[in-house]
């Protein structure tokens, strides 16, 4: 029962982080540019990879994306921990890649973004680990 709480808690952790990134992305400027001309910039410049999109597209693209990718993490993994518990708990992979999947979060929150999503993604790591360690060391 506690493994399975704490993969609910770590996958729970990470789908509102996810879910509040498609919010801001969606419903907010919060990913405009302070400087009104980084934004017009962005809108008015194509990629080198291909001129059919502007940076700015491609900017909410991998916004979008990035926030769907987080939220499929407690689609599946509190789902598997709920009802499907023994093919998450007799399965390395699965039982795995979720500390894992914290773990790049850590790092990338901490080099590139700010404190919330690292903090978040932390206490989601721990609670993953912890997840493992019981899972496996029992």
């Amino acid at each position: 029962m506690a493994i399975q709480a704490l993969i609910v808690i770590s996958s729970v952790i990470l789908g509102i982080l996810g879910g509040v990134h498609f919010y801001y992305v969606y419903a907010t400027k919060h990913f405009e540019a302070f400087d009104e001309y980084t934004t017009l910039g962005m809108k008015n410049t194509s990629p080198k990879l291909t001129k059919k999109t502007s940076m700015w597209s491609a900017w909410l693209g991998f916004n979008y994306s990035h926030s769907f990718g987080v939220l499929w993490v407690p689609m599946t993994y509190v789902y598997l921990a709920i009802f499907q518990f023994q093919v998450l708990q007799n399965s390395l992979w699965l039982m795995f890649m979720l500390p894992g999947m914290c773990l790049v979060y850590v790092v990338l929150s901490k080099r590139y973004w700010f404190s919330i999503p690292y903090y978040g993604s932390v206490v989601a790591l721990v609670c993953a680990f912890l997840a493992c360690v019981l899972n496996f060391g029992a």
